[in-house]
């Protein structure tokens, strides 16, 4: 029973930040550019009271460790490392991102491996592992839909240069 509660108290984490993930890219969708200013507003108001409805419940499953695996810690501060300097040159955050999560993973990844992280990782309790893994995976998922938004910001700035010089022709 204490392991099924415990599992039981796992999902509910992984719930909480499925929940804040989906009502953050709802916010930011292309979507809402795409509605009229009073409904996005509104949209807005019920996605920040959802939001912070779901940062009011805590959940937390703590991990048994003996007094050697601090390597927890010392993964945490090197993913914040990059998370920090990641506006700065947000294709060299990815990589190094990129690069710590094949250090997580046991299929074959794409590109290189960051063997330090991967030996910190291999330090930490299975439990560990696999949050720093989700951790990741939601990171690189963050990135990549940041990208998606700025690549149609883009598209969209284009298309009205475009359409500004055809009518100045």
């Amino acid at each position: 029973r204490v392991e099924a509660f415990r599992d039981a108290a796992s999902a509910m984490e992984q719930e909480k930040e499925i929940l804040l993930e989906m009502i953050h890219n709802i916010q930011n969708s292309q979507d809402m550019r795409h509605i009229s200013e009073g409904e996005r507003e509104e949209l807005n108001l019920t996605a920040n009271r959802l939001m912070g409805r779901t940062l009011t419940v805590e959940v937390s499953v703590e991990t048994i460790r003996k007094k050697k695996q601090e390597s927890l810690l010392h993964a945490t501060k090197m993913i914040d490392e990059i998370v920090n300097k990641l506006l700065d040159d947000l294709e060299d955050a990815k990589i190094r991102l990129m690069s710590l999560y094949g250090a997580c993973t046991s299929d074959v990844p794409a590109g290189p491996i960051d063997q330090k992280f991967q030996s910190v990782v291999i330090g930490c309790a299975i439990e560990d592992q696999k949050k720093i893994k989700r951790r990741l995976e939601t990171l690189l998922r963050n990135l990549e839909n940041s990208e998606k938004s700025i690549t149609l910001l883009e598209h969209q700035k284009s298309s009205v240069r475009q359409s500004c010089n055809s009518k100045q022709d």
